[in-house]
């Protein structure tokens, strides 16, 4: 059986590429345990299709704009929904749970730095297992 080493000062196993996503479109299925970086207003990201090859795999979306200023907007397949919920200092979010509702992250309430970690647990489910700021969910 083989061994593996990890040792956590190590630099380049600590390393988390980071994209900047400029314009609206969709993120790539093959392309997870990536941070996406967002500081351009009022762009919709489509998350990928769940497949079974592609569960379990974990997105990072993050509001590099400045407060106030930037209006972002997560889009899953309509086969797709996202479940679970942020606990924040005064309320809880918890997403709806609907198939093809989006996840935003309103303009007047954004703050740079806010982000939110979406999981593929199923084949229809995006769950959420971390994040931060003021998100909701389309109506």
């Amino acid at each position: 059986m083989s061994t593996f080493n990890y040792l956590s000062s190590d630099v380049e196993y600590n390393k988390v590429p980071q994209v900047a996503i400029t314009a609206s479109g969709s993120v790539s299925e093959s392309k997870p345990a990536v941070d996406y970086n967002i500081a351009t207003d009022a762009l919709v990201i489509a998350l990928p299709l769940i497949t079974a090859g592609s569960v379990g795999s974990t997105f990072l979306f993050r509001n590099t704009g400045a407060d106030a200023a930037v209006k972002i907007t997560l889009s899953p397949a309509a086969t797709n929904k996202v479940v679970g919920s942020i606990v924040l200092a005064a309320a809880v979010f918890s997403a709806s749970g609907v198939l093809n509702k989006d996840l935003i992250n309103a303009k007047a309430t954004a703050l740079n730095g806010d982000y939110i970690v979406l999981r593929s647990i199923s084949l229809t489910e995006w769950a959420i297992v971390g994040g931060v700021g003021v998100w909701s969910s389309e109506a």
